[in-house]
């Protein structure tokens, strides 16, 4: 832990400044926090207890891309609002390589990474490298790669498995920057194939970046704060700030007092109620997103943990007693859309009026009807495991007190089983969910195949699940399928395969409402995945 330095308040301190309840508002906060100086320093407010890893090579979590998009740059990119069309980012421009078989990228020249060194080629092919090698889950984004080949000083090939199949926009993600090879290999990093084993630099990425990105990170605190810092070589021009603290605020309420205060520039879990009183607030605005990103519910189908759950008229029988409308209205304030499946509403394959129409939608009448053929008329009881923790403003508690209540109604008992938020990732992602799991999707890449491959993939097998064989050409088969009309009817066309198979249970697909104060120009929201474009923050 780094020594408290100028610029730091300890608790006692803010809490001194903030007046009649500072005391409890400091008490959530990290040991220091850095004191705000004009506008040099954005605060922002998030639930971020869901982070265990800022190694863009390992990451697979919600909130973590906006820092990573904030101390990286990828070869391309997507600006907010624009979620087809790819932009230049370190590469300024790309084609098909002659042979057909992947693209090839012009790399941006006179690009330094924070650290001062210059950004090569070679920097650009160890960087795939080593996600390939590793072999997380960010691998997996990118398993249609062959190889990486450097051609020359400017240019870099990737060579494509299936070259039908997209991978520009898989590229735009957080998850593939470009590293700087030099300063990582002195704190463990490795891009060979034996990486798995060899490389050490996670622990090192954890506290620092070495990326080319607007920010440098020079601290994460678990369940605490981030901090950034400006990296005075990005090639895009100065950034407007010189520091920008992530600070941890996992309850709303708490959100809310800051931003009323001033102590934070941005708040993004705020529940409807609390918006609601905003709005007549001089110096707050409100700014809606309406996101790819959704919450749902897993189901395994693992005889062991529940027999009850492998039988698909039971798990059925669940997606047919919930009120879906009284989670978005009640509890959202209306401020969310639902998609019938893993693909969100906007994209191909995917609207209001087709999740109406192949959805789960509430019937209780049918949940019972499906209970008796399942030979379950009086129902049957599972576990929902959830963390402890906010989505859209709203806890994962509430939003499983308000399933087990619509679950009963047909005579299904659901037993709840709160957990630290990192636990509950880890107990689904490794597939030990003993009944559902309350969890999140956000978008690695804004690209229908990344939603798709997951759930006849690493998602079936959490859930217990073996896709016959003609789903997964299915998915495979939609996205390279060249015909736009052709291609959204092969998405609609999976998708009620996977309602009928009831593992998952798309909750909402939440429209952010988030609290901005005066002091901040319009914010460069987005759904991307990384909800927030931290170099285009500007001060009003």
């Amino acid at each position: 832990m780094a020594t408290q330095g100028p610029g730091f308040l300890s608790r006692r301190e803010l809490a001194t400044l903030l007046g009649a309840g500072g005391m409890a508002l400091a008490a959530g906060l990290p040991e220091r926090v850095f004191a705000r100086a004009g506008k040099t320093t954005l605060v922002i407010g998030i639930d971020i207890s869901d982070t265990i890893t800022l190694d863009p090579a390992r990451q697979a979590q919600y909130t973590p891309p906006m820092t990573l998009l904030a101390a990286y740059d990828m070869l391309v990119t997507m600006d907010p609002g624009n979620y087809i069309d790819v932009k230049p980012a370190l590469a300024t421009q790309w084609a098909r390589t002659p042979d057909g078989k992947g693209w090839r990228f012009t790399i941006r020249e006179g690009v330094k990474f924070a650290s001062g060194n210059q950004m090569t080629v070679d920097d650009v092919k160890w960087s795939l490298d080593r996600v390939l090698y590793l072999g997380d889950q960010p691998s997996q984004y990118i398993s249609n790669i062959d190889r990486v080949a450097v051609i020359d000083s400017k240019t870099v090939d990737i060579l494509l498995k299936n070259p039908d199949e997209p991978i520009l926009t898989i590229l735009a993600a957080p998850g593939f920057p470009v590293l700087d090879r030099k300063l990582l290999e002195q704190h463990g990093g490795d891009g060979s194939t034996e990486a798995k084993t060899k490389d050490k630099a996670t622990a090192w990425l954890n506290d620092n970046s070495a990326g080319t990105g607007p920010y440098r990170l020079v601290r994460w605190e678990r369940n605490a704060q981030i901090q950034l810092v400006r990296n005075e070589h990005y090639w895009r021009g100065k950034p407007a700030f010189e520091r920008v603290i992530i600070r941890h605020i996992g309850d709303s309420a708490a959100q809310l007092l800051a931003i009323r205060r001033g102590d934070i520039d941005i708040a993004f879990n705020l529940i409807p109620e609390q918006v609601a009183t905003l709005k007549s607030e001089a110096k707050i605005r409100l700014e809606s997103l309406t996101s790819l990103d959704f919450v749902y519910m897993a189901l395994t189908q693992e005889p062991q943990f529940n027999k009850a759950l492998a039988v698909e008229e039971a798990r059925q029988a669940i997606g047919y007693a919930i009120d879906y409308d009284g989670i978005k209205n009640s509890m959202l304030g209306g401020a969310a859309l639902r998609p019938a499946h893993f693909l969100p509403i906007g994209v191909s394959g995917s609207t209001e009026e087709i999740a109406r129409e192949i959805g789960f939608r509430e019937d209780l009448a049918k949940a019972k009807e499906l209970l008796a053929k399942a030979g379950m008329p009086d129902g049957f009881e599972f576990e929902i495991g959830y963390g402890i923790a906010a989505v859209d403003g709203i806890s994962y508690q509430t939003l499983a007190q308000k399933l087990q209540a619509d679950l009963g109604r047909v005579g299904i008992k659901a037993k709840l089983n709160p957990m630290d938020q990192v636990n509950a990732r880890t107990i689904y992602t490794t597939g030990k969910a003993q009944g559902g799991i309350l969890t999140f999707w956000n978008p690695p890449a804004v690209e229908n195949l990344l939603w798709a491959a997951a759930t006849v993939e690493r998602v079936a097998k959490r859930v217990h699940w073996t896709p016959p064989e003609a789903l997964v050409k299915l998915v495979h088969a939609a996205a390279a399928e060249r015909d736009p009309k052709k291609q959204a009817q092969m998405w609609v066309d999976y998708q009620k395969q996977m309602v009928d198979q009831a593992n998952h249970f798309i909750l909402f697909q939440p429209i952010y409402q988030i609290a901005v104060r005066d002091t901040l120009a319009k914010l460069p929201l987005t759904a991307a995945g990384w909800q927030l474009d931290m170099y285009a923050v500007k001060p009003a």
